[in-house]
């Protein structure tokens, strides 16, 4: 009888393709051509592959990739293409019908192989994509390729986070709430491959949970450690030092730890900082380097072990009140910067229970913030409290979606574009939300003499479009991206001088996509622009999701020509980011009415 692991790996279909679509077309670009190609870098598992795959799709390319440990024989990597031994001439001749090549995993070609590809760029008969992954030793003939001028590079960033919720919504069938994506996504660390491996470890341990009237999942409690979860933690478990070990484990139940808590080891902390393993800040602050560390280590604790380690009741209950305090210094100085809660993001991640004043808090802190769906998150932990209750009706109601009535009519009436409604209910205490809804003058007086908020309506009653961008400037220094998005916005139509209308534009939509889910006024009411109506056609149908083949197929046109009307609305929105399109166009009258 043959047995499996509960975790095995087992076939799975790749999930789709999600963002990376400008690196995608750089990548074509590069490869087209005339063009002598492109070296891609990036960390482990941050889709570099996939990204190639999908730049090369169809194009006729050939493909090699490095060995780790693979040094002999010569041209060990290109065995597929250069059968049995060869001279480095004739290895350039059997390469000479070759005119596209993909080389994965270059950090690992053997001495002959990397010679080899850098003699090809030399010679530019072939095009070349090099793909490297980060944190590895790469041999000298590869570095030269960009360092010497012959490719240009490309640093592959992690995944943004909006990105990850996307790609988790794919493989769960169903998207999961704020705080569980951000959980996901800060462990994952970049890593796409261990993304996926946390899913299924949550998934077949039954950890995904429903959130009630959201169609959303959440996860709370430990992360269930299986052993491909493992495998992407095997670095600090194989610490055989005691001393390490004993270091590690503190800092697993207890991150982040002074450096002079008489709790560490100083020798060991510094044979680990060597090894990459933990971090020491600015402030002599210690921390795991990766953020799954922690979790595995805690899980491989036995329950006597844990309960040494683990902090006191009390003791949390005075770092929470630390953490609430400082986030209420920060409100009162008008500043929603970001600001380290590992207390309290660990109690309501973990499920220990998050007491309902400092929800309400934190859900208050990330809608000023602009993250309305993380605010709407921290809000549901207390559902009973009524601060929460109120947070909730205000982040969900900025989100365009329909709340009961009271204290966020205003929103709602706003969202349904009835502004007569929507100014109605405003009062004394409401102040800034006139100036949002763009009636600054019921403002004026009200608002704190000099503040920023005071300056925004002041701006804005005078239609002054380069005051009104300051005030955005330093709104979104102060960490008011929502805030910061919309007066950005209603600078637009301020400007008298068109190019600093597009530039106000493209600064609002890039805040924009920093508060995912906003829906008010002054975004929804920014315009398409100069464009002519076949591009506004077009951009309005790219902006509801449409691919271009889709596009094209639509309107009976070619891929091209959607392409070339799209370049050039880019050019004339002043973005060259097809996400930015939501916020630079209204939505289509079909969806306004669903």
């Amino acid at each position: 009888m043959t047995t499996y692991e509960s975790d095995a790996r087992t076939l799975r279909l790749p999930w789709p393709f999600t963002g990376r679509e400008d690196e995608r077309e750089l990548v074509r670009r590069s490869l087209a051509g005339g063009r002598p190609g492109l070296v891609v870098t990036g960390g482990a598992g941050c889709g570099k592959t996939r990204l190639a795959a999908e730049a090369v799709r169809s194009a006729g390319c050939a493909r090699i990739a490095g060995t780790p440990g693979a040094r002999q024989p010569p041209y060990a990597a290109f065995a597929p293409l250069i059968p049995g031994a060869a001279s480095p001439h004739e290895a350039m001749r059997r390469l000479a019908g070759v005119r596209q090549l993909l080389v994965d995993d270059a950090q690992w070609l053997d001495e002959a192989s990397a010679a080899l590809v850098h003699q090809l760029a030399v010679h530019g008969r072939t095009r070349l994509l090099v793909l490297l992954t980060d944190g590895h030793p790469v041999p000298a003939p590869v570095a030269r390729l960009w360092t010497g001028d012959l490719l240009p590079r490309l640093a592959l960033a992690p995944l943004p986070a909006e990105d990850t919720a996307t790609l988790l919504a794919s493989g769960a069938g169903s998207a999961p709430e704020p705080l569980t994506a951000a959980r996901l996504h800060r462990l994952a660390h970049g890593d796409l491959r261990l993304l996926r491996d946390l899913l299924d470890a949550l998934r077949a341990h039954g950890r995904l949970t429903p959130v009630p009237g959201t169609g959303t999942w959440a996860w709370r409690g430990p992360l269930p450690v299986t052993a491909a979860v493992r495998e992407h933690a095997a670095t600090p478990l194989e610490r055989a030092c005691p001393a390490e070990r004993e270091t590690l484990d503190r800092l697993a139940f207890a991150e982040p730890l002074p450096l002079d808590a008489g709790a560490l080891d100083l020798p060991a902390l510094e044979r680990l900082e060597t090894a990459g393993l933990i971090d020491v800040d600015e402030h002599d602050t210690v921390r795991l380097a990766h953020p799954l560390h922690g979790p595995v280590l805690r899980a491989g604790a036995g329950r006597l072990r844990a309960r040494r380690l683990a902090p006191a009741a009390d003791d949390l209950a005075l770092a929470l009140k630390a953490e609430t305090a400082a986030l209420e210094r920060r409100l009162d100085a008008d500043d929603v910067t970001a600001l380290p809660t590992p207390v309290g993001d660990w109690l309501a991640t973990e499920g220990a229970g998050v007491p309902a004043a400092h929800a309400a808090l934190r859900s208050r802190f990330a809608r000023l913030q602009g993250a309305l769906r993380e605010a709407a998150a921290w809000a549901r932990l207390s559902p009973d409290d009524p601060d929460c209750r109120t947070e909730l009706a205000l982040a969900t109601a900025q989100s365009g979606e329909p709340v009961p009535d009271g204290v966020t009519s205003a929103w709602w009436a706003a969202a349904r574009g009835e502004p007569a409604a929507a100014l109605g209910p405003i009062g004394p205490g409401d102040a800034y939300d006139a100036v949002r809804l763009g009636a600054p003058e019921r403002a004026l007086g009200l608002l704190p003499p000099g503040s920023v908020f005071a300056r925004h309506a002041e701006a804005l009653a005078r239609a002054d479009g380069p005051a009104l961008d300051r005030v955005a400037e330093e709104l979104a220094e102060r960490g008011f991206l929502l805030f910061a998005a919309e007066a950005h916005a209603q600078a637009v139509p301020a400007h008298r001088d068109p190019a600093a209308a597009r530039t106000a534009r493209t600064r609002a939509a890039a805040l924009a996509r920093r508060c995912p889910g906003a829906r008010t006024p002054a975004l929804t009411g920014l315009v398409l622009g100069e464009l002519t109506a076949r591009q506004r056609q077009i951009v309005t149908l790219a902006a509801a999701g449409l691919s271009n083949r889709q596009i094209a197929e639509r309107l009976t046109l070619s891929v091209r020509t959607v392409g070339n009307h799209l370049y050039g609305a880019y050019t004339r929105l002043g973005t060259g980011d097809r996400e930015a399109l939501p916020w630079l166009v209204e939505p289509p009258r079909d969806q306004q009415s669903a």
